[in-house]
């Protein structure tokens, strides 16, 4: 008797399901979903041109050390850097003596090695970036509830990677009267920002960049759209450091893979040329 009320529990349970799925997806392919602002008005970030693009990629070490200006006095104030150390700002181009110097211009987290408190102290090469804040609760605090991501993997975890970052950044702008028009309550709120390449519209992130902010070692005109592109070239870097050496170590298994494959053909000639038979010669 209980085997046989199991049997029609299970029963109702799956027709059950099946009886939701078939009236969702019916609903889904006969009515169409609600038109939303962030549908309507997100745009996909513009093309973006780097040096490190396409199968012949290379950096180019002048525009990362520009944008590793930009990341520091502009993006480090709020963004980490948690996955990169100091030391490896050797790879663009800098002297040890600079990384020594670089490191030591930030301060890290540190321990008193007598009383064993903790206090801070100039960086050293093998120190990573540090954060801004102590901590989350810090973080919301100064940035409207909002904890600035990390920026380490950026250009790897967004869609688009770098023009994402360039588009973001160069994006901000007023409202249109057609979105407020169309999406009244779509408004953008206090401490609020609006920017069409953010995936909701609205950003607590202020402009961070204005022209002339930095001023560049290599007499580069410090314009919104050249500090967008040279912090988006570095953190491309910063993202994938092996990514030119890859597509050289790519390249050169391409090449061994093609002369492989010619000389395996020729000895696959050589061995079975005794016991191909030979096509008789037509009259």
């Amino acid at each position: 008797m209980i085997r046989l009320i199991g049997f029609f529990v299970g029963v109702a349970f799956t027709v059950a399901v099946l009886w939701a799925f078939a009236t969702g997806a019916y609903t889904a392919a006969t009515e169409p979903a609600a038109p939303t602002a962030e549908h309507e008005f997100h745009r996909t970030p513009r093309p973006l041109h780097l040096a490190s693009d396409g199968p012949f990629g290379r950096w180019d070490l002048q525009q990362l050390q520009r944008g590793y200006q930009v990341y520091k006095e502009v993006c480090s104030a709020c963004h980490s850097l948690k996955y990169v150390a100091f030391r490896d700002l050797a790879q663009l181009g800098y002297t040890e003596a600079e990384v020594k110097a670089t490191a030591a211009s930030w301060t890290v987290p540190g321990i008193d090695p007598v009383t064993g408190e903790t206090n801070t102290r100039p960086g050293t090469p093998t120190d990573y970036f540090p954060s801004p804040f102590p901590n989350d609760i810090a973080a919301r605090a100064a940035n409207n509830n909002a904890i600035p991501p990390d920026l380490s993997l950026m250009t790897k975890a967004r869609h688009d990677g770098a023009a994402y970052v360039h588009s973001l950044l160069t994006g901000y702008q007023d409202q249109p009267a057609e979105l407020l028009k169309k999406f009244p309550d779509a408004k953008t709120g206090p401490g609020l920002h609006y920017n069409p390449y953010f995936a909701n519209l609205n950003l607590a992130m202020a402009p961070p960049l204005s022209d002339d902010q930095v001023t560049y070692a290599d007499g580069t005109k410090a314009t919104v759209d050249q500090m967008a592109t040279d912090v988006a070239a570095f953190l491309t870097w910063t993202a994938e450091p092996s990514l030119i050496k890859r597509k050289q170590t790519g390249w050169a298994v391409m090449i061994f893979l093609v002369f492989a494959t010619i000389l395996a053909w020729f000895a696959k000639k050589q061995v079975w040329a005794p016991i191909t038979p030979k096509r008789p010669k037509k009259d």
